[in-house]
């Protein structure tokens, strides 16, 4: 029977799409049988389907294929081959805590501690007795140890969750006292008066957008109070004519004052001077602090509670909590993160902005050699903590500079690369990749510039 003129092209060669397999003949390769046994038929059978559909849209190269069905298996095994679908990628955007790339990258004695207990865990039990112990006690025995001025500590599951602990507990159906200048709003629309309100609890706000005194939280504070807050806005500056109330001022007012310092520093940082910490904090007078683990701490997603033992312990036994508490993988890349502190981030954050020069000199080196004629140059590019934290504040860097265009290859490529895009260039800051991962990066970027035909 003649070919139809839909099952030839153009050229009058025949279609490859004619001779795709059935479903069942894929699945009866041997190769997708250890597939099968780690992931599921009905997993693979799927699989093979999406494969298919690609195939016949055209996405899926046939031509000069012997053997369609050892090209359809090839492609399932590559797509079901990783246990998870997020990606890993190479963060050289030049933002340390990049909330859309995971933010805090765990250090290896984090990643360690997760494998570990990533099967049965005496997380709430006493080996020696076989009876219930305090959830997570080791990683709140390193919590206290790293902020001593802490009466006592509690984890929940992430910052904006230690705030919406902290007020129902201690403010709903009563007032939380903010300053006007401090209702923030950070990323993908969160607000934080809506988080407040959600609580139960009444928002008082006092003061100007720029100027808030003492004396304007002291007019609010009364008996229907259950809370002064007072937030960093971590994702802005408001510089001119401003005034503010440090929590020393605030104690002074005979309520519970909770500050939230949003990006998770303990103590504090040369490098970021204006960038409150918990540890000042609660010496100057706070009652309570609520910070977040994966941002400069450079741990897990957490929410961090620091304070008043009276109150942590209130906050600890309230029906909320249950409800927020963190599981055993993120107790164990805590308490790795806070017994050895130097992480990633911390290593990012204090990298030395010559050796980033030399590394991007050696990286546009190593791509010129393979390729003379690439468009390449080494440029200064500051870089920023990001992730809502210290706002404002520029870290001396330095990027490869590379054609625009190659942003979308490089991001789905392999090994995937995240830089940014400024004045129609494409930068690569190295500040956040490990020096021992340089090769690759030339790597990918001579397999962009293949692939873009640069």
């Amino acid at each position: 029977m003649p070919d139809s003129p839909t099952t030839r092209r153009p050229d009058g060669r025949p279609d490859p799409r004619r001779s795709l397999p059935r479903t069942d003949a894929v699945l009866a390769h041997p190769g997708l049988a250890p597939l099968l046994r780690r992931r599921g038929r009905d997993a693979v059978r799927d699989g093979v389907r999406d494969v298919l559909a690609r195939a016949r849209a055209g996405d899926l190269a046939l031509d000069g294929a012997a053997d369609p069905v050892e090209v359809v298996a090839a492609a399932v095994t590559a797509d079901l081959a990783a246990p998870s679908s997020l990606v890993p990628v190479l963060n050289c955007t030049g933002a340390l805590l990049h909330t859309n790339l995971g933010r805090a990258a765990l250090s290896a004695d984090a990643v360690e501690a997760v494998a570990a207990a990533a099967g049965a865990t005496d997380v709430e039990m006493d080996l020696a007795t076989g009876r219930r112990a305090r959830r997570g006690r080791g990683a709140l025995a390193a919590l206290r140890a790293a902020v001593p001025d802490a009466g006592d500590v509690h984890v929940v599951n992430n910052g904006a969750a230690a705030l919406v602990l902290a007020a129902t507990a201690l403010a709903a159906g009563r007032e939380v006292v903010v300053s006007r200048g401090e209702m923030v709003e950070i990323g993908d629309g969160f607000r934080l008066p809506d988080l407040l309100v959600s609580t139960g609890a009444r928002l008082r706000e006092v003061g100007t957008t720029n100027r808030t005194a003492l004396a304007d939280y002291a007019a609010a504070v009364g008996p229907d109070t259950g809370m002064v807050l007072k937030v960093h806005p971590s994702n802005f500056v408001v510089t001119g004519f401003t005034a503010g109330v440090e929590p020393g001022e605030l104690a002074s007012l005979g309520v519970p004052v909770v500050v939230d310092t949003g990006s998770g520093l303990l103590r504090p940082d040369p490098l970021l001077p204006d960038e409150p910490d918990a540890a000042t904090a609660l010496r100057a007078g706070a009652d309570l602090v609520t910070s977040s683990g994966d941002k400069l701490l450079g741990g897990p997603q957490a929410g961090l509670l620091l304070g008043r033992a009276d109150l942590v312990e209130r906050l600890r036994r309230h029906p909320l909590a249950r409800a927020l508490r963190v599981d055993k993988l993120t107790l164990a890349a805590l308490e790795a993160t806070l017994r050895a502190p130097l992480t990633p981030t911390w290593t990012a954050l204090h990298a030395d902005p010559a050796q980033l020069h030399r590394r991007c000199a050696a990286l546009a080196d190593a791509v010129r050699a393979a390729r003379p004629d690439a468009d390449v140059a080494v440029v200064e590019a500051p870089a920023v903590v990001g992730g809502g934290g210290a706002p404002g504040v520029q870290l001396p860097s330095a990027a490869l500079s590379l054609p625009a265009d190659l942003a979308v290859v490089l991001r789905t490529g392999e090994p995937a690369v995240a830089g940014r895009v400024e004045r129609g260039r494409l930068l690569l800051d190295p500040r956040c990749v490990p020096p021992a991962r340089d090769g690759d990066l030339a790597g990918a970027v001579l397999a962009a510039l293949a692939a873009a035909g640069a």
